[in-house]
């Protein structure tokens, strides 16, 4: 068996300037490497562009289209999916940023923890996709006095949420307390030892869980079994490796779990859509890379 992690981390976000903790980005599709379950101390907005998609938050399913606005809270387990065309707009930033303007209103933050959405016929949904867009253009030009204008953005953006946030769709309950902190260690393990053969007891005994109350916890939490989403891991890993090493591609199966290089080859090709051989080639010549199959993520 293996050492177990000391407790459990969570993602670390680079902020690039300390004294203004805020990034913003645009993203294209959900890519092999962002398919992992993740929890950070960051707040995250996503705004969709377009396209389609669903995310699961603390094991709740929200489903999202052109002109959505999703919130995640921090510490929030999740993991989003494209299922069409998807463009997404990311803003993270810390709690800390707004932390004098709680004080004079506590319900700020509201947006992050109740899992809603504004309703897609509100009038008020192109002010707020007009907030989003001018924070990030001011966080890309950097302007004069532009982290005042982010902060100014960002609280009237919130406030706007607040005052029209419409109640969850979802039909799940979020999975709250020692379940969630039980399920972020034995997400930390997995990950660290991709290269073990893990078997469905072993992580369960870590939760002090049946295997089948273990099981149905996952699979709301994450979207597919331990099994499938250990495989979904250790290929991410491979693409990583493909990508930044010139190890053989046999060392990289055996350091990613896979002691069968034809199984290596067949999961890979059918999760990813191309061979290791593929990847290597485009990653040397600077081409997209594949997302994860989206039939093979709903297994």
């Amino acid at each position: 068996m293996v050492e177990r992690p000391q407790g459990v981390v969570p993602d670390a976000i680079d902020f690039s300037n300390a004294a203004f903790p805020f990034t913003a980005s645009t993203t294209r599709g959900i890519f092999v490497g962002a398919q992992r379950l993740h929890w950070h101390h960051a707040l995250e907005l996503n705004h969709i562009r377009s396209g389609t998609g669903f995310i699961l938050i603390n094991g709740m399913k929200l489903s999202f289209q052109e002109g959505d606005i999703v919130f995640i809270n921090s510490n929030a387990l999740h993991r989003a999916y494209e299922t069409d065309n998807l463009i997404m707009d990311v803003i993270m930033f810390d709690p800390s940023l707004l932390s004098l303007d709680l004080k004079f209103d506590p319900e700020l933050m509201n947006p992050f923890r109740s899992l809603g959405m504004v309703d897609r016929e509100s009038p008020i949904r192109p002010e707020m996709a007009r907030l989003l867009m001018s924070m990030m253009e001011e966080h890309r030009a950097q302007g004069t006095s532009y982290m005042s204008l982010i902060r100014s953005d960002l609280i009237r953006f919130l406030s706007l949420a607040n005052r029209h946030l419409s109640a969850p769709l979802a039909e799940d309950r979020p999975i709250k307390g020692r379940g969630m902190h039980a399920l972020k260690e034995v997400l930390r393990t997995m990950e660290l030892h991709l290269d073990y053969g893990w078997t469905l007891k072993e992580l369960s005994d870590m939760t002090h869980l049946s295997p089948s109350r273990f099981s149905a916890l996952f699979h709301q939490a994450v979207g597919t079994s331990p099994h499938h989403y250990l495989i979904q891991l250790r290929l991410t890993h491979a693409v990583h490796l493909l990508e930044t090493t010139d190890a053989k591609i046999i060392e990289i199966a055996q350091t990613c779990g896979f002691r069968n290089l034809s199984n290596f080859n067949r999961l890979f090709k059918q999760h990813i859509g191309a061979s290791p051989s593929d990847i290597r080639e485009r990653a040397s010549v600077g081409s997209p890379l594949p997302r994860l199959s989206h039939s093979a993520e709903k297994q």
